[in-house]
Parts: C-alpha cells; structure tokens; sequence
C-alpha cells in the first residue's frame, strides 16, 4: 500500500484504535471468546491462502539474499499455523482479567477500598521477521479488552496481511469492532516514527525484534515503552549442589536453542565445585560445538576436556548477549561475589541458581534484580506459555507495570474502586 500522507495515515488509525478500545473494555467475556475461537477456525481454515501469500515473502527474502535461518523464521508452515489457533483457542479457555475486583478492604469511615483490573487501551506493537507474531498480539488485544496497531516487518508484509485478514473476519464475526486489531499497510519507516509519538492514541509501545530497533524505539518514543534490550542470562552452581542436575540443567540452558533470549551466555560456578563440575559440563559443551570464553581458573580445569574450545574471556564477555554456541565461564568465590557478578554484568532478564542450600537459594531468589529468578530449573522456562500465561507479547526487563514475561495481566492495570453507602468525609 502506497501511502502519502503518513502523518494523516497514523492519525486515522490511531483515532479509529482509541474509539475500538472503548468499545473492546466494555466488550463481554462471552464475545472475545467467540472472537477468538472464530480466529483458530478461520486460520486453519486459511491455510492455503495463508502460504500462497506466505510464498511471496518467501521469494522476495530469497532473492534479496536473506540468510537461511532468518527466511525459516518467516515460513508459515500447517505446524505454525496451527500452533498459533492452538493460542487462540487456550486464551479463549482462560479466565477474563478485565473487571476482576481484588483487595476489597473495609475502612473505619464504612468506605470499601480496592482495586479493578482494567485494560491498558491501545498498544502499538513494533517487530521484525516471524509473522505468528501477528496473530500473538492480536489475540492477547482481544482478550485483554485492548485495541491495538501492528508494524511487522517489511520482509513479511504479504503474510500479515493475510493474517491480519482473518483477525478482521473473527472480530466482524463475534461482533466486535474490526478496528480493535489494525496492521500498519505501509513499509515507510516514517510511519513507526509516528505510531511511536502519538500518546493522544497510544498508551503504550511493545517493540520485539533486534537490540537496534528496541534501542531506537525507547530513544524516540513519546509514549511508555514494555521492552527488554539484553538476554544476558546466568546459570549460577554453587558450593553445595546436585552435579548430576547442574550438568543437565546447564548444558539445557545453553544449548536447547541458542538464539531466544532465555538461553544461558553465561556460566559462574564456586570454586568448591569448578574442579568436579567444569569438566563434566565442558565435555559436553565441546561435543556441540559451544565456545567458551574463561577466567584463567575455568580456562586451565577445562584445558584437558575442551581444549580447542576455550579462549580467554574478555571484559565486555561478562555482559554479551550471545544468541550463539559461545558462553563466558567464571570461577567466584563465594554467593556474594556471584550474586555481585550478576547484578553488575547481567541484563536483568532471567538468571538461575543451581543449589541444594535453601538459604542460599532465599538469598539468590531476593538480591538478584532480575525479572525472572530460577532454582534448580532452566533459564528456558523464562516464557509466558510456560508460566502459564497463556501466551506472552514480549518480556520486560523493566521495573514498573510489568516485568518478565508479558501475558493479559501486563496488559492490563489496576484502579482504585471505593464502595460506598452514602458515606460522607468529615
């Protein structure tokens, strides 16, 4: 779609988002549901036209020399396809945030106080490369009782249209309005820069793709930004721990997928443990290929096992975000100086400790500043299918509204209800 006028363009969409969000905070339960259960049907039911458009991608990122992996992230394939009804469908089941009361206490004045869960009202969303997200974030919009306004990437233009198709049917279908989920129809870049500054419409801006676009949208946004920068997360083994287990958690860590931002990059293990734990862990590191950048006291316990594997860790090791078969791997002394380590070097995204001392577990679980804080269990699990949520639009490394994996609650805010019975001040 050739745009023009990008100015009048984003105005137009974002006037019709704010009167949608009216409308979707006062929508029941009962027809967000049949939305999205109307979506999972639709979808599947789209399949063939959803790939033929789904090729035109395809080609255009083939030709334009696109690497591999970045083109398989654009496939929709039966498999994502029906992963992503599957969403729908599990949203659907899930109890409806919006409205709930909480809190209700009783005053001395004879006022109740609490607190009602409310949608936030429109979000913009900013992301790159795989277009499932389109029907993630169109999903948690209408469940949460939110409009929203998508940008996905111009490599996938042709497939979120036509996912975006199917969302305008479903929201028709239940009797919604369709200007609750708009997609942005234009590849002009001006037009993120003015979905970004529009606080008269927007509430709030989720961007999801690559540390660069997330760095642009949080210097220039005139509105809230939910978003992480880094995924530097850390696997902690401490003094008194299973070996067994902190081998298969470590390694699950690091190598199960390299490239989400729950992935291990880096390894700290207490000097009472390195001797034991390094070379069993570092046998299998090397097996998969997996770099690891040391300390000098982890480079010499793992020079017998991984050898050719092994080059010494720089400063700026202790804070990269890999995304790749590399890991940076200390010796520390004590919990102290791990928990120091952390709190200095990470990126406040996920990190775990690998114990069996419970007080030592407390304490890593209360001093580390991370969004998600993990014993005896995978960084992996830091998503919101996994938490539970149903299904997540992002993470936030923030530290207000939400933090972590963001499902329908962190789409949502709290207000302060007062009940009363003709109660007056004095």
């Amino acid at each position: 779609m050739k745009v023009v006028d990008i100015p009048a363009y984003m105005a137009q969409l974002g006037a019709q988002a704010r009167a949608a969000s009216t409308a979707m905070a006062a929508a029941s339960t009962a027809a967000k549901d049949q939305a999205l259960r109307a979506l999972a049907r639709r979808l599947r039911e789209a399949l063939p036209e959803l790939q033929r458009d789904n090729v035109l991608d395809l080609d255009a990122a083939r030709t334009a020399g696109l690497a591999e992996p970045m083109v398989d992230r654009l496939k929709l394939t039966p498999a994502v396809i029906d992963t992503v009804a599957q969403g729908c469908e599990q949203l659907a089941a899930m109890p409806d945030p919006v409205g709930e009361i909480t809190e209700v206490k009783r005053r001395p004045s004879g006022i109740s106080v609490g607190r009602m869960r409310v949608p936030l009202g429109v979000f913009g969303m900013i992301y790159e490369s795989r277009p499932n997200v389109t029907i993630e974030a169109a999903s948690l919009a209408i469940k949460s009782g939110n409009a929203c306004i998508l940008r996905g990437g111009s490599e996938a233009l042709h497939s979120n249209l036509a996912l975006w198709r199917c969302v305008q049917a479903a929201l028709t279908e239940a009797g919604l309005p369709p200007a609750a989920v708009q997609l942005v129809e234009t590849t002009d870049r001006a037009a993120v820069g003015r979905l970004i500054a529009m606080p008269e419409s927007v509430d709030v801006i989720i961007p999801r793709g690559g540390k660069s676009l997330i760095e642009r949208i949080s210097a220039e946004a005139r509105v809230p930004v939910i978003k992480h920068l880094d995924g530097n997360c850390h696997v902690y083994v401490d003094a008194e721990v299973d070996l067994d287990l902190a081998v298969t958690v470590t390694d699950n860590a690091k190598t199960q997928k390299y490239s989400p931002c729950n992935a291990a990059e880096s390894l700290l293990v207490h000097q009472r443990q390195a001797a034991a734990f390094l070379p069993r862990i570092g046998a299998v590191f090397a097996a998969k290929g997996v770099q690891m950048r040391c300390c000098p006291v982890a480079r010499g316990l793992l020079s017998a096992v991984a050898g050719a594997n092994l080059t010494d860790a720089t400063e700026t090791d202790w804070s990269e975000e890999y995304l790749a078969p590399i890991m940076s791997v200390k010796v520390v002394a004590s919990l102290d100086e791990a928990i120091g380590h952390i709190n200095r070097y990470g990126s406040h995204h996920t990190d775990a400790i690998l114990t069996t001392n419970h007080p030592s577990a407390m304490r890593f679980l209360r001093e580390v500043d991370s969004s998600s804080v993990m014993v005896n269990a995978s960084t992996r699990f830091a998503d919101g299918f996994e938490y539970g949520l149903g299904a997540e639009i992002g993470i936030s490394t923030d530290k207000f509204h939400a933090r972590g994996p963001v499902g329908l609650e962190g789409l949502t805010s709290m207000k302060w209800v007062v009940l009363g019975q003709g109660e007056i001040r004095t």
